[in-house]
């Protein structure tokens, strides 16, 4: 789809926040991962990963939405553009708004072209997408997780927490840093440093995953061993042997044992 975003990135702003205000209703900030992962082993070049959620961990169906906008008559990623669109989009990831007023912004931008009943329609279509997680990438954080810190850091809503619920990926990482609760969202320098402290290693001892070249440049300006995502052999690359079960204790059983959490 040609499109501002890609089908369920996390919508990174073209501009920075530059104002962080409280929310009452965000959820509570994970506190930061104890310093309990082992000395890193001579050669590598990080002691946490930092990991993006939206087209690295999860993906967007976005098929339904697309129907609906050839039935309307209206050309593949005319939604995304206008709900991705920083004044439309950026509240929502700020925490600013819920869900449903971002529907409405998202109609309000395409009841011109369509009407309203069948704008409203269309948003609601892109909110409610159905997705999933990458069979390959999960097991391979997974992995990592048994030798180092995991932080995912994600431009998203708050909603965060429920999604994670459905994917089955609560207990995925050791932290979890969304722009909705800090307020702050990427390529902002500011969520990248509130990772960094979450996992309890210097910026530079991070390896930072993303699938936008802009997040992954705002990583290395702070000194992070920055990947541009595009499969899973890049993310298997990076993590090098941190890909695989750390090694564990003979115990008897056959399942591997990794740092303590």
């Amino acid at each position: 789809m040609s499109t501002r975003y890609a089908p369920g990135d996390d919508r990174t702003p073209i501009a920075s926040p530059n104002a962080s205000p409280t929310s009452p209703s965000a959820p509570t900030a994970v506190s930061a991962v104890p310093a309990s992962a082992p000395a890193a082993p001579v050669g590598r070049a990080f002691d946490a990963v930092l990991c993006d959620l939206d087209n690295v961990v999860r993906f967007y169906d976005t098929a339904p939405l697309a129907a609906l906008e050839r039935a309307a008559g209206l050309p593949e990623g005319a939604t995304t553009e206008v709900a991705y669109a920083p004044e439309v989009d950026l509240p929502l990831l700020l925490g600013r708004i819920t869900p449903a007023a971002w529907v409405e912004a998202i109609a309000a931008g395409l009841t011109d072209r369509v009407g309203a009943d069948r704008a409203r329609e269309l948003g609601q279509a892109l909110a409610d997408a159905p997705f999933r997680a990458d069979e390959e990438v999960v097991p391979l954080l997974r992995r990592a997780r048994t030798h180092v810190p995991l932080v995912l850091v994600t431009n998203a809503t708050l909603q965060l927490d429920d999604d994670l619920a459905l994917l089955g990926l609560t207990d995925l990482a050791d932290a979890v840093v969304s722009s909705a609760v800090e307020q702050v969202a990427k390529p902002d320098p500011a969520i990248y440093r509130i990772a960094a402290e979450r996992a309890g290693v210097p910026a530079a001892r991070c390896l930072f995953v993303d699938d936008r070249q802009e997040n992954v440049d705002a990583a290395a300006a702070l000194g992070m061993t920055g990947v541009l995502h595009r499969e899973p052999a890049d993310l298997r690359a990076a993590l090098g042997p941190c890909a695989e079960w750390a090694p564990r204790p003979a115990t008897g059983s056959g399942e591997p044992v990794g740092r303590k959490r």
